[in-house]
Formats: C-alpha cells, structure tokens, sequence
C-alpha cells in the first residue's frame, strides 16, 4: 500500500518540498505519494487530524504552522524542544504525533558535506532571534564553533536566544561554542568566517542593518532565504568580497533528506536533487 505524506502551509503553491519528495522517493525505491495541504490559519490541528486519519504518515511543516506544530505534538525529539518549532511530523505505530525539526541539520549538512566548510575553531554571526534563528542554535554548537554570536534588531530577543545557548552550552559540558548576543549596531569592527542570515527582511528586498567590516577576510555568507534571482544578502556578501556567497536551496533539500529519513529509514542522495532544482530540471522527463 502506497503510503502517504505531505507537506502543509499556508501560502503552499510554492513549495517545492513535492518535486523533492518525490525525486528521493523515485532514487530510493520508496512506495510513496507526497503532496501539498493549504493549512487553515483558525484550525491547524484539524487539518493535521484529517490527513492523518485518511491514511496519512508524516507531514512537513512550513510557515506560520511551525509553532503549532510544536504544540500539537504528542512527543518531541531533543533539537525540536530547543527550537520550540517543528519542521516535520511522524506518525507513530500508536497514532501518536513525534515533532522533530531538521532545519538545522539541514543548514549544517548544507555548509558542511555539500560546500565543505570548517566548523570548529571559527567564528559565527547569526542574525536574526526569531524562529528559524531558534532551530540552528543546538545543530551549530554542536559543530565545535569557537563562537556564535547572535544579533538582532530587538537586543533583547538576541539576548534571550543567547542565554538559551549557553544553558545548552553547559547542560552538554561543551567547552566551545561561547554565545553571546547584542543588537546589530554592536557589530561595528567585529570580523566573522561565517555571517548567516535568518531574518525576513530579504522577502521584502530589505537587508539586516550590518556595520561595515563584519566579515571577516575570506569569510563566508549564507542566506536562509532562497529564489529564482540573487537574493539581497547574497548580493550585500558579493559586495563584501565574501569567498563563497550561499543561499538556502541546499538546506532545503537537505532538511528534506533528514525529514525523509525519520520516515522511512533510507537517507537520499541530495547532490542530484539540489542540481535539479538549481537547472530546472528536477521532475522533467529524461530526454530519450
């Protein structure tokens, strides 16, 4: 029987999680369908209860539902506890909802395994406190950074976010991995290897407000923002001589993978996958 999955939001007719879905799904040999579900904004759970008892195994989630996901789930895994968010929902052998969140993993598979960026000893801008900011904090410490520095327009939830780090930071007995937090005109003069974008404001064409000399010499820039053209922070790193200039297409696919492994126990080839979005070609026929 074949199983079913879906990934759930609102707005939804952009996702490109089904062409990937189904692209792992067609490389592995896995019986599945994968489609989209327009979430309703007053009553999230009960669209969530209606795929299920129709036969659904697992949904993603994706904006605004995230939150409510995390509350709707009968159990969670240790990274969605501390993202207070989840990204993908299984449905257990008991009919019980587990709540996990792979962006994180994602962001970290992406640099890391797909683009070979160095982790330990190096020094991390995270901007942005808010939810997706949330989901990178335990994955990224977990690389052995020297330091991750988190910056936000609103100090307060940049310092928030960065006490919640070092309770993390201590409850592991990690040595490294120091977090602090402040507000973005704090930065002025503080060069970075590695300056990620987790704010909203690239949706609007806006950037974050950084200082001059943030990055540091041969540091990299990542946006967790994705798109057909340049994204604006992709742009601000060109212009800031950044050595690679990143947007989140592969933590997309790669998030994906993770979520498709707590499903069904097989993890896919992501490379093929990323290189057909990024051509177009992803879910087109082969030529005879």
């Amino acid at each position: 029987m074949t199983d079913r999955y879906a990934v759930i939001g609102n707005p939804i007719a952009h996702s490109k999680s089904p062409l990937i879905h189904a692209a792992f799904a067609r490389a592995t040999g896995q019986d599945l369908t994968y489609g989209r579900i327009l979430g309703d904004l007053a009553d999230f759970g009960g669209a969530v209860r209606r795929f299920l008892d129709s036969g659904g195994q697992g949904l993603n989630v994706t904006v605004p539902f995230k939150e409510q996901a995390w509350e709707l789930a009968d159990e969670l895994s240790p990274r969605a506890t501390i993202a207070g968010a989840v990204n993908t929902l299984t449905r257990l052998p008991d009919g019980r909802l587990r709540g996990d969140n792979t962006d994180g993993i994602g962001l970290v598979r992406d640099l890391g395994g797909n683009h070979g960026f160095v982790f330990p000893g190096r020094r991390l801008l995270l901007v942005g406190a808010g939810g997706a900011a949330k989901g990178l904090l335990e994955p990224l410490l977990e690389t052995g950074i020297a330091e991750l520095v988190i910056a936000n327009r609103t100090t307060g939830r940049a310092l928030a976010l960065a006490t919640l780090g070092e309770k993390l930071r201590a409850e592991q007995g990690w040595e490294w991995g120091k977090v602090r937090g402040g507000g973005l005109e704090e930065l002025e003069g503080d060069g970075f290897d590695l300056i990620i974008n987790a704010t909203s404001a690239g949706l609007d064409g806006a950037l974050p407000e950084l200082p001059e000399g943030c990055l540091a010499p041969g540091g990299w820039t990542y946006d967790l923002l994705y798109g057909d053209r340049v994204t604006a922070f992709c742009r601000w790193g060109q212009d800031q001589g950044a050595a690679r200039v990143l947007d989140g297409l592969g933590m997309l696919v790669e998030q994906a993978a993770e979520a498709f492994w707590l499903w069904r126990a097989v993890r896919p080839d992501t490379a093929p996958v990323i290189a057909g979005l990024r051509d177009g070609t992803l879910g087109l026929p082969a030529a005879p």
